[in-house]
This record gives C-alpha cells, sequence and structure tokens, in this order.
C-alpha cells in the first residue's frame, strides 16, 4: 500500500477502535477516538521511514521493530501505547494487501512474505483493498475484545479487561 493508503486505514481504525473499545455512541466514544488517533495515525506511517534510509520492506517492516513498539508500553504507558497497533495494521496492508510483502525475520533473512491476493500499489483498486482490510481488522479487534474472553480463564479474562480499561 502507498501512504494515502495506510493514512486511510490509520484512520478508519481509529474510528471503529473508538466504537469498539467505547460502543456508547456518545462523547466518551469520541474521547476514545480521539485518544487512540495520533498513536495509531504516526504507527501507520513509521514502517515507511525506511523509505529514507536502509531497504524499504526491510528495515523498518519486521518482527523485531514490532516488538519494540508493543514493549514500550510496558515500560512506559501513556497515550503511545496504541502505537504499535498503527505499526502492525501498516505490515497487515503491506502483507495482505499488496503484491511484494514485508521481510518479517529481517536481518536475519531477505526473505519477503506476503499473500497472493494483494493488489500493486498503484492499482485502481488499492483504497478498496484497503477498506476490506481495515474491516477484518476491525472484526478481529471485536473479537478479541467481546468473543474470546467468555472462551478464556478468569484471570486472563481479568488481565485483557485491565489493559483494555486503561484505555476505554
Amino acid at each position: 500500500m502507498n501512504k494515502r493508503g495506510h493514512v486511510l486505514n490509520a484512520v478508519l481504525l481509529s474510528i471503529g477502535l473508538g466504537y469498539v473499545l467505547d460502543p456508547s455512541g456518545d462523547i466518551s466514544t469520541f474521547e476514545t477516538i480521539a485518544e487512540v488517533f495520533l498513536p495509531v495515525v504516526l504507527g501507520a506511517l513509521f514502517p515507511d521511514v525506511d523509505t529514507a534510509f536502509g531497504k524499504h520492506r526491510k528495515t523498518l517492516h519486521n518482527l523485531p521493530v514490532l516488538l519494540i513498539f508493543l514493549a514500550h508500553p510496558i515500560y512506559h504507558g501513556g497515550n503511545l501505547q496504541w502505537v504499535w497497533l498503527g505499526v502492525l495494521t501498516h505490515y497487515i496492508l503491506d502483507m495482505v494487501g499488496s503484491q511484494r510483502g514485508i521481510a518479517l525475520f529481517y536481518p536475519i533473512t531477505d526473505t519477503e512474505y506476503g499473500f497472493p491476493i494483494g493488489v500493486t500499489t498503484s492499482s485502481d483498486y488499492a483504497e478498496i483493498v484497503t477498506v476490506a482490510i481495515t474491516i477484518l481488522e476491525l472484526a478481529a479487534v471485536g473479537a478479541l475484545v467481546y468473543v474470546v474472553p467468555s472462551h478464556l480463564p478468569p484471570a486472563a479474562t481479568e488481565l485483557l479487561g485491565n489493559a483494555i480499561g486503561a484505555v476505554a
């Protein structure tokens, strides 16, 4: 996907995430959207910084980089805890939505992984694919928040609830 596609994904994801975390539809939903909006958009744009240095879709498009963003909230908390989600959705778009894929295990290997169903970044269908993937991402988040906890042990459900409650 191109930068426009990543921004579109991040904006739609932020709005949807606000409603998933706070489905009331009142002012608190919009506060949640505002809280997640900037970090998700920043995270969605960050991996493409490697177009200015390093190897694009390798240097910042890999699991070690994602793990750094996942670990950040553990040590620092705050509003930047949602940056990892933007980074993850960027990876998903580049793997599923485009034909090229990303080097998940870089720097160990340069092999790029992707799905054969993607489109080129300049395709007329790129935005439609982006919206479709965003809908699937929101369905996955909704399942994680509302369906999975009923199938987990009580201690795991409490841990998940605390993690979600910290931002909702």
